[in-house]
């Protein structure tokens, strides 16, 4: 059969090829997977005894440090500075693939500061690894006994600039006696300045007891996901979180001090009097040592954000609540969830049943999730009937414009107008001279239909029921996953109204 060749066909093609572009969109607009994760950098410890330590990886800190009431004295490899000795270094290569790091007697003072050990203290500061944000986790093996304090942690690279805990502080490991041999704690050290922090004592941490009678003097990894906004801490398995840390868990008005650059170190503390493990004795093994099998830092597959959905919260009495639905891939790990709100004198919180933070949603064995969110404002009063009716002037804040599409009334018209012809157009007149473009137009006022109905494109940027427009006061709930770049990876607007 020969082809008819008619002018219209190009615009026929255009049509088909916009509703097939629609349609798929509506379908994978939104698909992810789950999460993987990339080797970016490692120290495998490795090369024949007495290699020296990488020095494009790792640099030291030296001497008496007079923090903590510790009493060790950090020595580089090779130093000969009293009480250090070159031919006994506090970190070396070991010949089978580990950093070894010795903390070693000199006397039986337990005096802080007195220098009555030595030992190493390995950072990758100094512009040598600079790390921010991903997987990071070392895996090791500790020595125990009184007095001792192996840790495995980072610091922020400003800290030279406006100092400690400002720089902000990662603890993914410490053990010390007072924990016991079968349980680490991890850490997050932050806050105003000194004085006024989330630092020290008042950290935000967790021990970890090490399942199956396990200790540390076995090999285990220790390691944090570090995203915008969120730390979860493991021990072994990435995929068992035990703690999870988020900025909506530090104090009111302390900032959140891990949004930026850190670097990571490896020590071996002795502790004194008056210290946190507590000064050694007889017991204390000595040498003490700590053995590092590698440190890694692993960066995440990109992953889209899920999808988010509610209705409008209705504000009774200066508070209300609605439910947010979300839905994502499983495997695709935890997200942390933040909110705002437009309405003055407000706030607004976010619940969610996730056992390790009430701020997270854990797709990492499902693919839906439910969290509430909250609004509540000090200015809005409950009216009563008798104010209703008495000329009293209502307390509190305007009551918002009804939401409506957010579109005028003529435009509304002209779309169903312009839909009307497509529809006419596409099945009934065209077809009689032209299938092709007739089928063309039809798909199109189809994929119109669906592009003015409100669940088409929205994306993750989903919009509650009942729009948000009309002037309105709205909550803003982001999203963000841990391949997040620092801006939301789903935006979801409800809006608020006032009874």
């Amino acid at each position: 059969m020969n082809a008819v060749h008619s002018p219209f066909f190009p615009l026929a093609a255009i049509a088909r090829a916009l509703s097939a572009l629609c349609l798929f969109w509506l379908a994978f607009g939104n698909v992810s997977t789950a999460q993987t994760w990339n080797l970016s950098w490692s120290d495998e410890f490795t090369g024949p005894i007495g290699t020296p330590i990488n020095p494009a990886n790792w640099t030291y800190d030296t001497g008496s440090l007079m923090v903590n009431n510790e009493v060790e004295y950090y020595c580089s490899p090779g130093s000969s500075t009293a009480p250090c000795v070159a031919g006994t270094p506090n970190a070396y290569i070991d010949g089978n693939g580990h950093l070894v790091i010795q903390a070693i007697k000199i006397s039986s003072s337990v005096t802080p500061y007195s220098n009555s050990w030595t030992s190493a203290r390995l950072n990758t500061s100094g512009n040598l690894q600079n790390f921010q944000y991903g997987r990071l986790e070392s895996s090791m093996e500790l020595p125990v006994g009184p007095g001792i304090w192996p840790a495995y942690w980072a610091l922020g690279n400003n800290i030279g600039s406006i100092g400690w805990p400002m720089s902000g502080e990662i603890d993914f490991m410490e053990n010390v006696p007072p924990l016991g041999p079968s349980t680490i704690q991890s850490t997050l050290h932050g806050g105003s300045s000194s004085s006024s922090c989330y630092c020290g004592g008042h950290g935000l941490g967790k021990p970890y007891p090490l399942p199956g009678g396990a200790n540390v003097t076995s090999f285990h990894t220790y390691g944090g996901i570090w995203s915008p906004n969120m730390v979860q801490f493991y021990v072994d398995d990435p995929t068992k979180i035990f703690f999870v840390v988020t900025a909506s868990d530090v104090p009111s008005g302390q900032p959140w001090d891990f949004n930026h650059p850190f670097f990571l170190l490896l020590n071996l503390a002795v502790g004194g009097t008056g210290s946190w493990p507590g000064p050694p004795d007889s017991s204390t093994p000595n040498p003490a040592v700590m053995t590092v099998d590698y440190v890694r830092w692993y960066q995440p597959s990109t992953l889209a954000g899920p999808t988010m959905t509610a209705s409008a919260i209705r504000l009774t009495g200066g508070a209300g609540s609605g439910t947010i639905s979300l839905s994502s891939t499983s495997g695709t790990g935890r997200v942390y969830l933040s909110c705002t709100t437009t309405a003055p004198n407000a706030s607004c919180s976010i619940k969610s049943a996730d056992p390790l933070n009430p701020n997270t949603v854990d797709f990492s064995n499902t693919a839906s999730g439910t969290a509430t969110v909250s609004v509540t404002t000090a200015a809005a009063v409950a009216e009563s009937p008798k104010a209703q009716n008495s000329g009293i002037p209502r307390m509190g804040f305007p009551k918002p414009a009804t939401p409506s599409s957010g579109q005028p009334n003529w435009l509304r018209m002209a779309n169903l107008l312009l839909l009307s012809g497509f529809v006419l157009a596409g099945f009934v007149l065209v077809p009689r001279w032209n299938r092709g473009l007739g089928r063309g137009l039809g798909g199109s006022a189809l994929m119109l239909a669906l592009v003015m109905h409100p669940a088409c494109g929205s994306g993750n940027n989903g919009s509650s029921s009942g729009g948000g427009g009309g002037g309105g006061y709205t909550v803003t709930v982001n999203a963000f996953t841990v391949s997040s770049s620092g801006n939301p990876d789903s935006i979801l607007t409800i809006p608020v109204m006032v009874n």
